[in-house]
């Protein structure tokens, strides 16, 4: 769990029991989610967002604002795990 500070509020970041990343990963994943700023607290509750990251592919964010700002990394899915449907046909994503 981590917490920090966007526009003076206090926001608390956790990880969901089934994504398990290092330690280094976690702490990229919040310094990218400072980059957001002032964006983040504009997601109402219940929402959720992804971050596209090239060394760790899409993270999934869960918003809570009651009773407190917290974030939820529901999973992360990595690149070779990306599907698209072209043609009513599904492909593994080549982007």
């Amino acid at each position: 769990m981590y917490r920090f500070t966007i526009d003076n509020e206090e926001w608390i970041l956790r990880f969901a029991p089934a994504v398990a990343i290092e330690r280094e990963i976690k702490d990229l994943i919040v310094r990218s989610l400072a980059l957001l700023g002032s964006k983040l607290p504009a997601f109402p509750h219940g929402d959720a967002f992804v971050i596209f990251n090239e060394k760790i592919g899409l993270i999934v964010f869960n918003v809570e604002k009651i009773p407190s700002f917290i974030l939820t990394i529901s999973s992360v899915v990595p690149r070779e795990k990306w599907f698209e449907i072209k043609s009513r046909t599904l492909k593994k994503y080549m982007n």
